[in-house]
């Protein structure tokens, strides 16, 4: 049975998301893939890789971080630890400044003085197991690495959908379609987890982390201050592993209508030129009231511009509306 922590969102108006490609949750879900025994669905050839390129004593190292009874990754091993877009490789550099006092530090902080039996042997020979950790990660990185590149184009076109559905005021659109593990339940994102807990989004951004590793990557951050990060799957991640670039599929039915519904996408598509209200009302065949309802909202979103000329209204689209529209189309 599926257990899930729950994201409280709260108002989505007051929401404020933002796309970030941070390859280091790529890593991560790659590592817990192939030594943690995590549903992250890795392509069996990239599991394969990084078993063979990794040091004979990688599952041995990586064990503490992955128990099922205890799970816990200390901030300073974690290639998530900071949000930036330094990413994995100054992560990595990183690691070598790492000092025994710093992880002891952080085991202290996240188990008291009750440290789980898998990380005593990392108290008694701390720098030894730091060592270890780092050739580890870095082993690991060349096998995502290129991917991680290659995914450049289709990482743009993320960010343009996620941003696509927050302009419009729809954030519902992007966060219902994150992946299929994830559930959207009105205003709370629930997210399987096998040591269940309730959260709230209380003000803080909630950043959206495509991870390029397995269509079943799953893994995210509720403990900061001011954000919490979700990381899903990057769409096209089987031929981003096969070497070859995703396509980029057009849905039959019209883009615009599926993220701004028929009429707003309808007087979306009508205002290239200006429209006085009445004859935009006949065209499409709403009720005045009804335009001028879906037009305020699409005025509010910045996506066409309203102005009085004489005894009319008239209507057109921004260059933020064009702008939009043209993503979507292409």
């Amino acid at each position: 049975m599926t257990t899930y922590s729950k994201l409280q969102l709260g108002n989505p108006s007051d929401l404020r998301v933002q796309v970030v490609p941070h390859p280091g949750a790529s890593l991560l879900s790659l590592v817990a893939d192939a030594f943690g025994r995590r549903r992250h669905a890795v392509p069996h050839s990239a599991r394969r890789a990084v078993l063979a390129d990794t040091p004979a004593h990688a599952h041995a190292t990586l064990r503490p971080l992955f128990a099922p009874e205890h799970p816990a990754i200390p901030d300073c091993l974690t290639p998530t630890g900071t949000m930036s877009h330094e990413g994995a490789a100054r992560h990595l550099e990183q690691l070598h400044d790492v000092s025994s006092d710093m992880l002891l530090a952080d085991l202290e902080a996240d188990f008291g003085g009750d440290v789980p039996p898998q990380w005593r042997h990392v108290i008694e020979r701390p720098k030894r197991w730091l060592d270890a950790y780092a050739q580890v990660m870095r082993c690991a990185w060349k096998t995502v690495r290129p991917v991680w590149t290659a995914a450049g184009r289709t990482l743009d076109r993320e960010a343009e959908r996620v941003g696509g559905s927050l302009v419009c005021g729809r954030p519902e659109l992007a966060l219902s379609s994150l992946s299929p593990r994830y559930r959207l339940d009105g205003t709370v994102l629930r997210l399987p987890d096998d040591h269940p807990e309730d959260f709230d989004l209380v003000g803080r951004r909630l950043l959206l982390v495509p991870v390029a590793s397995g269509s079943d990557a799953s893994l995210f951050a509720f403990d900061r201050p001011d954000s919490v990060w979700v990381g899903y799957p990057l769409p096209g991640l089987d031929a981003l592993w096969a070497g070859r670039r995703p396509e980029h599929r057009t849905s039959r039915q019209d883009p615009a209508q599926l993220l701004l519904g028929d009429a707003r996408a309808a007087i979306l598509r009508a205002t290239g030129a200006s429209t006085h209200m009445g004859s935009l009302s006949s065209a499409l065949g709403y009720a005045p009231a009804t335009l001028s309802h879906h037009c305020s909202r699409l005025e509010d979103a910045g996506l066409i511009h309203r102005r009085r000329q004489g005894q009319h209204v008239m209507v057109r689209r921004t260059q933020r509306g064009s702008d939009l529209l043209d993503v979507l189309t292409h």
